[in-house]
Order: C-alpha cells, then structure tokens, then sequence
C-alpha cells in the first residue's frame, strides 16, 4: 500500500482518529490506482492501430476524464480526513503494487485485452476497500462503491469488444 504522508491530526467529526488513519491509507492506495489507470488508458488512446482505431480511440478519453475524476473525489476524502493526500510521479511509482503497462503501439483489440486486465485488477482492489471500509466509515464507502459503480461499467465496455456472440471472451494476444 502507498505510504501516506502523514497520520491525521484532526479528521471528520463522528470518525476517531485511528479509523480516519486506516481510511486515509485505503484512499491513498486507491488513489495511487486511479492516477494510474487515467495515466494507462491515455497511452491506450495514443497506441492504438488498426481497423477499430476510431471507436477505440474515442472510447476512452471518458474513461480518462472518469478516472481523473475519481482521483480528484478520493484526494478530496483524503484531505477531508485530515490526510495529506499524495499525487507525485514518484509516490505513484512508489505505491503501485502491479507491473508497469508494457504494450506500446500495437493493435486496438490487443490493447483493450491488457486493459480487460488492468480493470480487473483495479475492480478487485475497489471491491476490498469497499469491504474495509464498512465497518470504518459509510461516506468513504459510498464513494468507493460510486466509483466501483462506473469502474465495473467501463470495464463492460472494453469487454464487449473481446466478447463474441455466445459470450466467450478472445484475448488476442494469445492468438498469434
């Protein structure tokens, strides 16, 4: 999990300290994830080749502008608990707990089946600190599971390009 920068000293009234440190170090690895992925998903959109370049490309500044979104929203707990939140290159770098994305240009569906992976790793993460947030702080939970909410819907959306009609899922990478 990213280091934070600091333990609050004062936090949202009705949330003790010690809980307010916890949620802070659960919004701040979420935080890591989110600038990551907005990060991820605009190389995407300057990578991508092929015949369904447009529809791709088009596809996900959305997804950017949403994650940029959800990075601003969790900065903002953060500092609402009397966090510090940390955005840096480096604490990005520092907090990341998955590999680097490596594919550079290379075709549109191939790249939406490493971002099928990248989602579901994000939306596992989501759904854990959805659950470790239940019993810390309501507030903070119904804004990861807003979040989860329009993750899980973008995630179907790169999906349904890799999914045939019966609904098998081809990942392209493995078909060379």
């Amino acid at each position: 999990m990213a280091a934070i920068a600091d333990t609050p000293t004062y936090t949202a009234p009705g949330v003790e300290i010690g809980a307010a440190t916890r949620i802070v170090e659960i919004l701040q690895d979420r935080l890591v994830a989110t600038i990551d992925l907005q990060l991820t998903l605009k190389h995407v959109h300057w990578n991508v080749v092929g015949p369904h370049f447009i529809a791709v490309h088009q596809m996900l500044d959305p997804q950017v502008d949403a994650a940029r979104e959800m990075s601003d929203e969790l900065a903002e707990r953060i500092a609402t608990l009397g966090g510090s939140p940390v955005g840096t290159p480096g604490a990005v770098v520092s907090g990341r707990r998955w590999e680097d994305y490596a594919m550079r240009r290379d075709s549109a569906l191939k790249h939406l089946a490493a971002v099928d992976s990248v989602y579901v790793g994000l939306i596992e993460d989501h759904r854990k600190a959805v659950a470790d947030t239940e019993e810390l702080d309501p507030v903070t939970q119904d804004l990861l599971i807003g979040h989860l909410r329009t993750l899980e819907l973008h995630h179907w959306f790169v999906r349904a390009h890799l999914e045939d009609p019966s609904g098998m899922v081809h990942d392209p990478r493995r078909e060379d």
